[in-house]
């Protein structure tokens, strides 16, 4: 055993017990950041717009600060993107993440002196509670690889911005260093597919221990190291012991990802986004991602089912229920208050608080009044997958409302990797297990208003060709599960 794999156990069990102690007391931990928050922040633009001065309960802010999503909140944003400072959050950010916008082209979501280290501390914290549960360490010493988009910065107005894979990749401690992979020159390349080639034959002669990125580009880096070596990857790399993957639901890719590396692999899922790092798996036994309750951002939760009211009621960390599908609402040490980040969640404990993703409020279906959402499909294409040798690439699932002949119905455009020998059989399986998980699905078969699902299947590479044609293949970008239109539907059955 390594020296630095003694030291990263000592490390672990410190970390693990720090975080006991702020989760044991979560209302305590998220009024002590709700109280910062407010304080640090009452001498701002929007503090004082909103009286913040006045705030001393979560009553007070709820009267006083409404929900915004970015386009709501982006005359402040616009505010510090042209220079000016104490805005949104005392003087200027260090950084903006430059996300894809879906109304007015890019967003700049801020990145302060005070949000940042939440970011890398979180990430490193998610192995080392792995570390301290596992007593897994030896994969310290190999090295470590994260698909991410470039670190190459711009400048705006004094401000750098970049992706925010990109923006962490300045941050990577000096431990890690000399482990880190790829090389600078390979991550500044800008065309994915020509990045992960060059990733490919960076990383084959080397020893790879952990793998880490959004499942769908992952598998591609999979696919390509297949296809050179005509190995599985455990085998090309047979001490890759640990995957860390976040952005979408991994549970569509298991099967497919465990034919790719031959044999089981631990995984660790995260939970970041560029407005914050919300979650991660602390424990490889129990489901769900521990809520970080002490990271600089006050949550707040409304059920997706009132969402839309006029005044949806805004819970707070104690007042949440287990299995109930809330929006994700944020008030950050970066400056974003009563923010809409769009993700629902869904708390799967409360002792400590974990949630999962469920889905986004604008990805869901409901062209019938269904309220389909991200987890039920997935779920539902898990269980008709369970026990076969059907193996899924990538899927999305929109509705056909003026069907040629017969009623409507919810159309899954599916690229399968082993399609199933009775493909009309699969789908029963799925719109069983989708009818066994959403009433108003059910009652909408049975009352003969929607027929069963159709699945249409996408060439291979389909998805990958139609992210492309988009302008948003690799990086951080995901392909939606669910629409209420038929955009990307549409433009996948063209190519097809």
């Amino acid at each position: 055993m390594s020296l630095k794999s003694v030291a990263a156990k000592i490390f672990a069990k410190l970390i693990v017990a720090k975080t006991r102690k702020w989760a044991s007391n979560p209302v305590e931990t998220q009024q002590r950041v709700f109280d910062d928050l407010i304080k640090s922040a009452a001498s701002t633009a929007f503090g004082k717009d909103h009286n913040f001065t006045d705030i001393k309960s979560h009553e007070d802010f709820v009267r006083r600060v409404p929900i915004r999503d970015y386009e709501a909140l982006r005359p402040y944003v616009d505010r510090v993107v042209n220079g000016e400072e104490n805005i949104l959050w005392p003087g200027k950010p260090l950084y903006f993440a430059k996300t894809s916008g879906t109304t007015s082209g890019a967003k700049y979501i801020p990145l302060t002196k005070a949000s940042m280290p939440f970011h890398i501390q979180a990430a490193r914290d998610a192995i080392l509670h792995y570390i301290a549960e596992t007593g897994n360490a030896d994969f310290v010493d190999g090295k470590m690889i994260f698909l991410q988009g470039s670190p190459e910065l711009e400048e705006k107005n004094g401000i750098k911005l970049g992706r925010l894979s990109g923006i962490v990749a300045h941050f990577v401690p000096k431990y890690l260093q000399q482990n880190r992979m790829p090389s600078w020159e390979t991550n500044c390349i800008d065309d994915w597919e020509t990045k992960v080639d060059a990733i490919v034959a960076e990383t084959l002669p080397e020893n790879m221990a952990v793998i880490s990125g959004i499942p769908s580009w992952v598998q591609m880096y999979f696919e390509k190291l297949r296809e050179k070596t005509g190995k599985p990857v455990g085998e090309v790399f047979p001490n890759f012991n640990l995957f860390i993957y976040g952005g979408v639901n991994y549970e569509p890719y298991r099967a497919k990802f465990e034919n790719l590396m031959g044999r089981k692999v631990d995984s660790i899922e995260l939970f970041p986004a560029s407005e914050g790092f919300f979650a991660y798996q602390d424990s490889q036994k129990e489901k769900g991602m521990l809520l970080l309750l002490n990271s600089g951002i006050f949550y707040e939760f409304v059920k997706a089912s009132e969402f839309h009211d006029e005044n949806p009621r805004r819970y707070t960390i104690g007042e949440v229920e287990i299995g109930v599908n809330y929006v994700l609402i944020l008030s950050t040490n970066a400056g974003l208050w009563g923010y809409n980040i769009g993700d629902t969640i869904q708390f799967t404990s409360v002792k400590p608080y974990r949630v999962i993703v469920s889905g986004r409020i604008k990805h869901y279906i409901s062209a019938f009044g269904e309220h389909v959402i991200g987890k039920e499909v997935e779920a539902a294409l898990q269980e008709a997958m369970e026990h076969t040798n059907v193996r899924v690439n990538e899927f999305s699932v929109a509705p056909q409302i003026t069907p040629a002949n017969g009623l409507p119905y919810h159309e899954w455009l599916i690229e399968f990797e082993n399609r199933p020998d009775d493909l009309e059989d699969f789908a029963l399986k799925i719109d069983a297990a989708m009818r066994r998980q959403n009433v108003y699905y059910n009652d909408l078969i049975t009352g003969n208003v929607l027929r069963t699902l159709v699945i249409t299947p996408v060439k291979l590479n389909g998805f990958n060709d139609y992210m492309k044609s988009v302008g948003k293949l690799g990086g951080q970008n995901k392909v939606p599960r669910l629409a209420n239109d038929r955009k990307i539907a549409d433009a996948l059955l063209k190519s097809s």
